[in-house]
């Protein structure tokens, strides 16, 4: 069973649908989009290697406890 939403071409603006910014405006906003992805992922890989440099301390701290332990 279809709905209204599901059936293609029903509830989707077309290319002249009134309410749809202009080329660009779309172009600015895209981009925009794409500075904030950058930046995030950007921030991601910041954190992994944060994150597996602190796991490389505490793995060398450990290994110095265990080899000076009486």
């Amino acid at each position: 069973m279809t709905t209204p939403k599901d059936t293609p071409g029903q509830g989707l603006p077309g290319p002249g649908a009134p309410g749809e910014g202009s080329p660009g405006r779309d172009r600015a906003a895209e981009r925009q989009r794409l500075a904030e992805e950058k930046k995030r992922e950007r921030y991601v890989w910041y954190y992994l290697g944060y994150f597996l440099f602190g796991i490389h301390v505490v793995a060398f701290v450990m290994i110095y406890a265990v080899r000076h332990a009486k």
